[in-house]
């Protein structure tokens, strides 16, 4: 079932060249969530999983069964690569100081303001659009009960056991969308796709190469999605945020719309005020 939002309008924090890629190209990227800033995040779920389960299997008496979870947890986070999922990331929050610094170049990027309702529509199939949650303790957590019972039940505690791979399965999904609490502010939602579980997922991966390191991620038709519920890419976004360290101009940035061919957009470009500044050096 779809997630319910009672946000309006998700904002996109992203640099210059990313949005001339959805705007002149059509297309949104969702990158390899193990490249991004919170890379560590599905590790401290899943890690954190298999603490509350062990504790609670230790507090029960169960400690050969607790033994055998930790060993089976460990074996699963060696396949962390596999379980990788992509995502594009959008925030509630606009002009937004924590965004901008780490997700808009340090301010001196743009914010794209989607249209949420739109956006969920386009969020089928493969891809969905999930909040964030931000959590420490995993202890109430509904997967702890979950792999308490299977570990009690007398299952084999294997990966190749279906109840376990169907739970862990489960669990990776589960850790793409968690964040550790100190990230709450962020207030986030992404959208999501998971190529390893997609069997009709036709999108073929790309790959970024920078001077230092070389990027996987997937290309976002925006034009085909946005025919699929009939709208157009300008009924999509909603306006245009230069940041507050950005130098660039408002007008030529209206012209770079305008000769694109996306007039009705050029409207809806503004300034951040937010009084994000840096120190002189």
């Amino acid at each position: 079932m779809a997630q319910k939002f009672d946000h309006d309008i998700f904002y996109h924090y992203t640099d210059f060249q990313a949005l001339d890629g959805i705007l002149r190209r059509a297309q949104l990227r969702v990158n390899n969530v193990l490249n991004m800033n919170d890379a560590a995040e599905m590790r401290l779920f899943i890690s954190g999983l298999c603490q509350a389960v062990v504790k609670r299997l230790e507090e029960d008496g169960k400690k050969d069964l607790a033994e055998e979870v930790q060993d089976l947890f460990e074996e699963e986070l060696k396949k962390e690569f596999f379980y990788s999922a992509y995502a594009a990331c959008f925030s509630f929050y606009r002009d937004d100081a924590a965004q901008w610094e780490r997700y808009g170049n340090r301010g001196r990027g743009v914010c794209i303001a989607f249209h949420g309702e739109l956006l969920q529509k386009m969020a089928e199939g493969d891809l969905s659009l999930q909040k964030v949650f931000y959590q420490d303790d995993m202890t109430e957590h509904g997967l702890v009960d979950v792999f308490y019972q299977l570990a009690l039940s007398g299952t084999e505690l294997s990966g190749d056991n279906p109840q376990i791979k169907h739970a862990m399965h489960d669990a990776w999904i589960c850790s793409v969308v968690y964040k550790h609490p100190s990230f709450a502010s962020e207030n986030e939602v992404r959208l999501v796709v998971y190529p390893y579980e997609k069997e009709y997922f036709d999108v073929n991966p790309c790959y970024h190469v920078t001077k230092e390191r070389i990027k996987k991620y997937y290309p976002l038709d925006l034009e085909s999605m946005c025919w699929k519920i009939g709208i157009g890419l300008e009924d999509l976004i909603a306006e245009i945020i230069i940041g507050p360290e950005s130098t660039q101009s408002a007008w030529i940035l209206k012209d770079y719309l305008q000769d694109h061919g996306l007039n009705e957009l050029a409207e809806h470009v503004s300034l951040s005020n937010c009084p994000l500044r840096r120190p002189p050096a």
